[in-house]
C-alpha cells in the first residue's frame, strides 16, 4: 500500500501524446454526426449528390411552405440559371431528404458555391408527408430573385437548362415526388442548352413515368 502519495489532479497525470489522442477521438466524434439535407435541385437525383456526396442516404421527402421553385444566376456546368427558392406566400417546394455524415459537410458547400458566396445555407422546416416537420440543411442563392407574377414570362436570365431541367425531373421521379410537381416541373421553360457532357450523360436518362 502506498501512502503519503501527494494528490494530483486527472489532468497532470495526462501526457501530452495521451491529450492529443483524446483530442483526436473528440474531433472523429463531432465528424461522425449526420445532418439532415433537402435537395430541390440536381441533387433530387442520387446518382448526382452521390458524385461529391457518396455517404448520402435517402430518407423520404417533403415539401418547403410558402417558398417557391425559382432559376437564377448562371452555371457555367450547366450553361443555364440553377435552381433557388424563393419566399412566396401558398406556394410548395418539394424534394428529397437526405441523411449525410458530418464528414461530407464540407464538399456539399463545395458544391454550392458557398466559399465563393454563390448560395448560402439555411436551417428550414421540412413538412413531411405525415404532418410533421424536420429541420434540414437547404441552400438558397445568395443574389436571390423577386418571385415572378402569375403570368410572367420567364425571361432568359432566370431560364435553366435543358440538361438540368432533365437532370431534375429524373431527381423527382426517382424520389417519388407528386405527379402534379412533376408536371409542373415538365413545364418550366429552359433555354434548350446541354450542359456538362461529363454530367448529362449518365444523369440525364429518361427515368420511365
Amino acid at each position: 500500500m502506498i501512502k503519503n502519495q501527494p494528490f494530483r489532479a486527472y489532468n497532470s497525470e495526462l501526457s501530452v501524446p495521451a491529450v492529443i489522442i483524446l483530442l483526436f477521438v473528440c474531433s472523429v466524434e463531432m465528424v461522425a454526426g449526420t445532418f439532415h439535407y433537402f435537395a430541390y435541385g440536381s441533387n433530387l437525383l442520387a446518382k448526382r449528390i452521390h458524385i461529391q456526396n457518396p455517404t448520402a442516404v435517402r430518407k423520404g421527402y417533403g415539401y418547403l411552405q410558402d417558398y417557391g421553385l425559382d432559376f437564377f444566376h448562371y452555371a457555367a456546368r450547366w450553361r443555364g440559371a440553377p435552381a433557388t427558392i424563393v419566399e412566396q406566400k401558398g406556394e410548395r417546394v418539394w424534394g428529397a431528404i437526405w441523411e449525410i455524415d458530418n464528414s461530407n459537410l464540407a464538399d456539399l458547400d463545395r458544391q454550392e458555391g458557398v466559399h465563393n458566396s454563390v448560395y448560402k445555407p439555411l436551417t428550414l422546416p421540412v413538412v413531411l408527408p405525415t404532418g410533421g416537420t424536420l429541420d434540414c440543411r437547404v441552400y438558397q442563392l445568395v443574389n436571390n430573385p423577386c418571385p415572378l407574377g402569375a403570368t410572367e414570362e420567364r425571361p432568359y436570365e432566370r431560364q435553366p437548362s435543358k440538361t438540368y431541367m432533365n437532370i431534375i425531373i429524373n431527381g423527382a421521379k426517382e424520389t417519388g415526388l407528386p405527379e402534379e410537381y412533376v408536371s409542373w416541373l415538365k413545364s418550366v421553360q429552359h433555354n434548350g442548352n446541354t450542359g456538362d457532357p461529363q454530367l448529362s450523360l449518365e444523369l440525364e436518362k429518361p427515368i420511365d413515368d
